[in-house]
């Protein structure tokens, strides 16, 4: 069954040449391919500013990023690419959700009570590369700035965050290996999930 899905390149850099770029690529191809409707972001080549106060928190999503808060809106699901940088994502990236979930987008009223999500019903899946090895990012540091945007930010506007996709060691990592991490990502595309 086809879906609608939005795909958001969470690395900042621009070139577009890094594994993230490929892993994201690898996705968006097979996910059309197998028919689902799918819209890619790219974090890097897009313009906003940077939240400074709680006045901008309760203002409205700035004009250059009404087009990704729409996708974002109309998505059934959400993919999720960025490389760790400190143990959590690079900051453009949380800069680029901190924009789109404001107060007033992301959340409805509930008459006093705690607010609702408004992306209710929508799956989100964090891809995520990494220099260090994965179970050891999950093991040591108990994968806690994934978990933390999983619950406080995902979770809060009411997704329901998927089992996040971690590959560890993308530095060190031979052909054979990026060969298979982006197979996996066709398999997910196909499968729109």
């Amino acid at each position: 069954m086809a879906r609608t899905i939005t795909v958001i390149q969470g690395h900042p850099d621009r070139a577009g040449t890094h594994l993230c770029h490929a892993l994201g690529d690898a996705y968006v191809k097979a996910a059309q391919a197998a028919g689902h409707n799918v819209r890619a972001i790219r974090i890097a080549d897009l313009d906003f500013p940077i939240l400074r106060n709680e006045a901008e928190f309760s203002g409205p999503v700035p004009e250059s990023l009404a087009e990704s808060y729409a996708a974002l809106s109309e998505a059934e699901h959400i993919v999720i690419l960025f490389p760790l940088w400190l143990g959590t994502l690079p900051a453009l990236t949380k800069a680029f959700f901190e924009q789109i979930f404001h107060r007033n987008t992301a959340f409805e009223d509930n008459d006093g009570g705690f607010p609702r999500g408004r992306f209710k019903g929508r799956t989100a899946r964090l891809v995520v590369t990494m220099g260090m090895p994965a179970f050891f990012y999950r093991l040591w540091y108990r994968a806690h700035g994934l978990r933390g945007f999983e619950r406080n930010v995902l979770a809060m506007v009411g997704m329901k965050p998927l089992k996040p996709v971690l590959f560890g060691g993308a530095g060190a990592a031979d052909e054979a290996t990026r060969k298979s991490w982006l197979e996996k990502m066709e398999e997910l595309g196909r499968k729109g999930i």
